[in-house]
């Protein structure tokens, strides 16, 4: 089959725009808070409108795009995100924001299930594994960038400063909500999406069978295996873990050591995403040299560290630590996932559909920890973060694998 490098491109692009519009949360949630005088106990309910949206949808996402195609598909999540965007731009409050988020995060589960089977058959299975880490490179700098860009939306518009965006924005955006400013960009680049999307002409993708989902016979034959569940929570886990930190990291800096979330706040955020992504290829390196249970149990216990000396040292202490925890966060996802998958001998396209519905954890996590910092303060409730930690090293302990991840033992295996 031809490969057609303007799809790749496309893909690449979409990856850098899902994770855009999904990790912006954390910057934002001290103005929401204060914007609309939300208690954090409510305010931990915008992670969990966006990311339950996951488990909703993951499963039925996989089956539609079998019956629809992926341009369809594509092109109904990209219209679902501008929708969800431009009603929150236009109507700013806190009823509308959950309905907001979760209809942007229909449109962003729609979008993670379509795109990993597309950029193998538009990039060539020979380079999919390339095109798969170069994708993580886009969404890691995606994560990096977006604080950056609310940080300077806050601070220029109403602060009648010229330009030809920020004027435009000005006349939009109400008084002292200068951050919904950011959901006019995502209306904007959603919209864009829609356009380009339905102007590019498709390949026909013909799914293998650890991409097919099937919720008949091999859904039953997985769900009597205990460990199809236990990889369940550990995926539940992490990305509860992950959006924990990163949902709550800017109000606790704001809470315990008056940081600003519109500069400070949101730099330590956008670090936080940027060593995540640095520390994805350190990563695969370890994981050519060591087994990857080891990997991650010593990934998770520098987390586990890491996370103790930021919610409990000084504010210096606290500004670095944070930002070290996405390191130690790098590689937890993809370890647990192929442990997973290399621990069924088949049926990989239904067990991955179950382990997607497991990002439904970045729903659940944060809304305990806002529940838990109303009675006890942000301090004390992030601590349950360790609860889902512990949960993730002990994988590492009890995982055994029937395929054990492929590494370099001698000079030889690096030339063969």
């Amino acid at each position: 089959m031809q490969r057609n490098i303007f799809i790749v491109i496309l893909i690449l692009l979409i990856f850098f725009v899902i994770s855009f519009l999904t990790n912006i949360l954390g910057p934002i949630i001290p103005d929401i808070v204060k914007s609309f005088d939300l208690s954090i106990g409510l305010a931990g309910f915008l992670p969990f409108a966006f990311f339950v949206a996951y488990g909703v949808m993951s499963i039925p996402a996989g089956l539609m795009v079998e019956q629809y195609g992926e341009k369809k598909m594509l092109i109904l999540a990209f219209i679902l995100a501008f929708a969800g965007a431009l009603i929150f731009a236009l109507i700013p409050s806190f009823s509308i924001a959950l309905s907001s988020l979760f209809l942007i995060g229909i449109g962003m589960a729609m979008l993670q299930v379509v795109i990993n089977p597309l950029l193998r058959v538009a990039g060539g299975e020979e380079k999919f594994a390339f095109f798969s880490v170069l994708a993580q490179l886009f969404f890691g700098a995606a994560s990096f960038l977006s604080p950056l860009l609310y940080s300077y939306l806050v601070a220029n518009v109403h602060s009648r400063k010229s330009g030809f965006l920020i004027g435009i924005l000005d006349g939009l955006v109400p008084e002292n909500l200068e951050w919904i400013s950011l959901y006019w960009v995502f209306a904007i680049i959603a919209l864009a999406m829609v356009v380009v999307t339905s102007a590019v002409k498709f390949p026909k993708v013909e799914l293998l069978e650890e991409e097919r989902i099937d919720v008949g016979k091999s859904f039953k034959e997985l769900a009597a295996n205990r460990y199809v569940w236990l990889f369940f929570l550990g995926i539940f886990a992490y990305v509860g873990t992950e959006q924990g930190i990163a949902n709550w990291i800017s109000q606790f800096l704001q809470t315990y050591h008056n940081v600003d979330p519109a500069t400070t706040g949101a730099s330590v955020i956008s670090y936080f995403w940027g060593l995540l992504t640095i520390g994805c290829f350190l990563g695969l390196i370890l994981l050519k040299l060591l087994d990857s249970r080891k990997v991650l149990v010593f990934f998770t216990a520098g987390a586990v560290i890491s996370l103790l000396a930021a919610l409990f040292g000084s504010k210096d202490i606290a500004l670095q630590a944070f930002p070290i925890t996405g390191f130690f966060a790098s590689v937890m996802y993809s370890v647990i996932f192929s442990l997973a998958l290399n621990s069924v001998p088949r049926h990989h396209g239904t067990f991955s559909g179950i382990l997607c519905a497991g990002i439904a954890g970045g729903a659940v996590v944060p809304l305990i920890v806002g529940g838990l910092g109303e009675l006890f303060g942000l301090q004390l409730a992030m601590l349950f973060l360790l609860l889902p930690l512990g949960y993730i090293l002990s994988i590492g302990i009890w995982a055994k694998p029937l395929i054990t991840n492929e590494r370099i033992t001698s000079l030889k295996d690096i030339f063969d």
